[in-house]
């Protein structure tokens, strides 16, 4: 899932627009464009770039996130059209690291003497070998956001520290889920099963693909059952809204209070915020993810080989993943860095959010970044993991057992492998 992709319909479309001007010299400034997807709360920074850089403006093309990455392939197959700096979620990186003759290695220019700012396993993401396809921008550390008010009517405890004691592990959060239903059954306890099952595979080191030879490996693979089974068991209850991140049923579930948790990396929670708007300022809370750790979404930003302004598109890259500019994502935006001596910040540490009820979101989302491990995505990955998502679904609407839905989707993910 993507990261930071809060957006409106009126903001993506005038940026668009803006976008179909291709990056031209004004007078003596050089124009470089940014693409992303959705908004990664760039404005302000690209603000002060541009005054720190007199020579230099920077207009950032912001389309939603399947209309960037199928662009992206577009542009890179044409050799036109790709902004000069690209983000590139993290669940691509694998396929477009196979194409990096594509894109201008970032080593050239000196990125490799960056290395040290990032966690290990996120600067292995974006290299291959000795080529540095992309600098890593945030990460998606997970929590627990749940409903205070919801657990209270379910007879279930309030205090974030006691809910972490009540679901440590995911075993524990479907026994919590049977008896918040129990008490509630108006109210669902999970958004979706979907989300479940991600958070799930994001604690497991393999997920569809052997990290030794990129064999697919899901149908044998004890993590990949395991999460489905759990996650389709609570859809089969009829525990989950189900409804899915970044669809406006989502939304409305949110502003309704339909569900009573979420397992939410640290960038949705600008999208709560917006989705529950005032009205629930303070119902949610914050709390330590089951399992304790897990990473979804995060980018990179690369730089196309195609463009014309490489070495200035390059420092504009390195400008905004550093970590002075992190830090004000952060506190600005709730966009949590991937580099320890961000997260790790006494300041970044000490945020409280006061929508969540003043949770200590700087401590919970570093703690879990803190316990990350690597996270193995194979080169089709983005193939095949719809695949799932879709069977949960079908569980979700009753249309299939959770057997039945696990081995069409097993049997549709291998079909598309051939």
């Amino acid at each position: 899932m993507p990261t930071t992709v809060r957006r409106t319909a009126a903001a993506v479309a005038a940026l668009t627009l803006l976008a179909a001007c291709s990056p031209a010299e004004s007078g003596d400034r050089t124009k470089l464009t940014i693409a992303t997807f959705g908004e990664f709360g760039y404005a302000p920074l690209i603000a002060e770039y541009e005054k720190l850089h007199p020579d230099v403006t920077v207009q950032n093309r912001v389309t939603d996130f399947d209309t960037h990455h199928k662009g992206l392939a577009t542009q890179l197959a044409t050799g036109r059209g790709a902004a000069d700096v690209v983000a590139i979620e993290e669940q691509y990186i694998p396929q477009y690291r196979k194409a990096k003759d594509k894109f201008t290695d970032l080593a050239s220019f000196g990125a490799r003497d960056l290395e040290k700012q990032w966690a290990p396993w996120k600067w292995a993401q974006g290299t291959d070998g000795d080529f540095v396809l992309g600098l890593g921008t945030d990460m998606g550390s997970l929590a627990l956001c749940y409903r205070r008010d919801l657990f209270q009517a379910a007879g279930l405890p309030t205090d974030r520290d006691e809910v972490a004691k009540l679901i440590p592990d995911w075993p524990a959060y479907a026994a919590a889920a049977d008896r918040f239903t129990q008490k509630t059954p108006g109210v669902k306890f999970a958004d979706s099963a979907g989300t479940v099952y991600t958070a799930m595979l994001n604690q497991s080191p393999e997920n569809y693909f052997s990290q030794r030879d990129d064999s697919f490996i899901a149908d044998t693979n004890p993590s990949v059952r395991a999460a489905f089974e759990l996650s389709g068991g609570i859809a089969a209850k009829g525990q989950t809204a189900a409804a899915t991140t970044f669809t406006q049923a989502w939304n409305v579930a949110i502003k309704q209070g339909s569900f009573a948790t979420v397992a939410c990396p640290a960038w949705m929670l600008s999208q709560i915020k917006e989705a529950g708007g005032a009205a629930n300022k303070g119902k949610w809370d914050v709390t330590t993810v089951p399992g304790r750790s897990g990473n979804q979404g995060g980018s990179f930003l690369t730089v196309p080989k195609q463009g014309t302004h490489q070495k200035e598109a390059y420092e504009l890259a390195r400008w905004l993943t550093a970590p002075e500019q992190q830090k004000k994502l952060f506190l600005a935006e709730g966009i949590l860095p991937s580099e320890p001596s961000v997260y790790e910040d006494p300041q970044v540490i000490a945020h409280t959010d006061p929508y969540f009820g003043d949770a200590p979101t700087g401590r919970i989302f570093a703690a879990s970044a803190d316990q990350l491990r690597p996270n193995y995505r194979g080169l089709h990955d983005a193939d095949v993991r719809p695949e799932f998502g879709r069977a949960l679904g079908r569980i979700e609407d009753k249309t299939q057992t959770v057997d039945q839905a696990w081995a069409q989707a097993v049997q549709q993910a291998r079909a598309l492998l051939k």
